[in-house]
């Protein structure tokens, strides 16, 4: 069924996500109040489709409604990109974080990670990207005179058949260096990590060392 690689596809991804945890965050951040059509569920369908079809904009989203299988999927009939616009500005970010987290603690209750550190030293690999923003709506991101950006650290926990996945990540602004995220990703004594000289900081490395 082209790149709507089926409704599984998304039905697998966001069965990932606990009903019950998902309810009690809507409800805790008051997410559905006064909300008379993109409920939140609906809403997380659509991200999670735009990631799985590299979707650019929230307008080409928009478009993408056009098909009979994501309006079934998601319960919308239609949107228009202004009002996914205004739905992801109030959903604050760490309803967001609330998942993720959740979501890594339950890749590690199912892969018993804390049984398998026991036996095999954990490997954790560390990068960054930086995310370009618009000058005019984003001035606390500067990054140069005539650019501004953010700057995603995110850290991959590296498993074998294919299980690997991100459990730690912070948003800074694009031109902060990446050697200042060192002690927030290199936390654990009996892990192994990977990351490029961008995080070099030999004085860092001699105080890490004597700690043990």
């Amino acid at each position: 069924m082209d790149k709507f690689t089926g409704k599984t596809s998304l039905e697998q991804w966001f069965s990932q996500i606990s009903s019950d945890f998902l309810e009690e965050q809507i409800e805790n951040y008051q997410l559905d109040h006064y909300v008379k059509k993109l409920y939140t569920k609906s809403f997380l369908k659509l991200l999670f489709y735009a990631q799985i079809n590299e979707t650019e904009s929230l307008r080409a989203l928009s478009d993408h409604l056009f098909s009979e299988n994501l309006q079934k999927e998601t319960a919308l009939g239609s949107i228009s990109f202004s009002q996914l616009g205004r739905r992801l500005n109030k959903i604050p970010t760490e309803f967001f974080r609330s998942l993720f987290l959740k979501l890594v603690a339950d890749i590690q209750e199912k892969s018993d990670f804390n049984h398998q550190r026991k036996v095999t030293m954990p490997l954790k690999i560390i990068d960054s990207s930086t995310l370009p923003l618009n000058l005019q709506r984003y001035p606390w991101a500067e990054f140069r005179q005539t650019k501004v950006g953010a700057k995603l650290h995110l850290r991959l926990v590296f498993a074998e058949k294919g299980c690997s996945y991100p459990d730690q990540v912070t948003l800074t602004n694009a031109k902060t260096h990446d050697r200042s995220q060192l002690e927030v990703f290199v936390d654990d004594k009996s892990c192994m990590y990977v990351f490029d000289r961008g995080y070099l900081d030999y004085k860092k490395f001699d105080q890490m060392a004597d700690e043990g």
